[in-house]
């Protein structure tokens, strides 16, 4: 696998982080405090300002040697040429992703909790796989619960790595790090936070005691 990919797994959200400047500080502390992968999520229409900022935080995700992926768009992630793109069933398909972003994107797939669509998600040329919601999650409150044991089914069975999503606090992360996830995706429990540098850092020592296996 990817050794890039393995460790805390940052989402952004447009209404914790509201503006540019409150967007750039609060990744900027992830990053220092050991964030490894960070999204950028946001579903506005405003492709200027999307433009802008994604554009702002490549740089600054290259000044730490952090991978930067774009949530969903496949020519925003283009334009900004970002190490890739995240995309969910209902975006565009990952071999159209692959085709426009060229064989060093890393492109992820969120499969839920099915084996089937994370096997499809491989088949098609995935470099990992997003599974959840494992807790109840304040961004998608509806989204369908996975249960844990789907983690160990999917890294035991196919060799990409796995990200946990879901409602991931620094209480419950070890639960899911435990089952064999290689990273867990935080959104509310990283950028919500008082103290974000500080919080990155508590999330990435959870890691450092597990051995990184697939």
């Amino acid at each position: 696998m990817t050794t890039q990919l393995y460790g805390l797994y940052g989402i952004t959200d447009s209404t914790l982080l509201p503006n540019t400047e409150a967007l750039r500080n609060a990744v900027e502390a992830a990053l220092i405090g050991g964030m490894k992968v960070l999204q950028y999520r946001d579903k506005s229409q405003n492709k200027t300002k999307r433009l802008n900022q994604a554009t702002q935080l490549k740089t600054l995700c290259q000044q730490y040697s952090v991978s930067f992926i774009i949530n969903d768009d496949v020519e925003l992630a283009a334009n900004v040429k970002a190490d890739g793109v995240h995309l969910g069933q209902q975006d565009q398909a990952i071999t159209h992703a692959r085709k426009t972003l060229g064989n060093k994107a890393i492109i992820g797939a969120t499969c839920h909790g099915s084996y089937q669509l994370a096997e499809t998600a491989y088949q098609q040329g995935a470099d990992y796989i997003a599974l959840g919601r494992f807790f109840p999650s304040a961004t998608k409150p509806n989204a369908p619960p996975a249960d844990l044991s789907i983690v160990q089914q999917i890294t035991a069975a196919l060799p990409l790595p796995v990200v946990a999503i879901g409602g991931i606090t620094l209480d419950n992360a070890p639960i899911v790090i435990n089952a064999g996830a290689h990273m867990v995706a935080v959104i509310n429990g990283l950028f919500a936070s008082d103290n974000i540098q500080d919080t990155a850092q508590q999330f990435s020592q959870l890691f450092a005691g597990a051995n990184c296996t697939s």
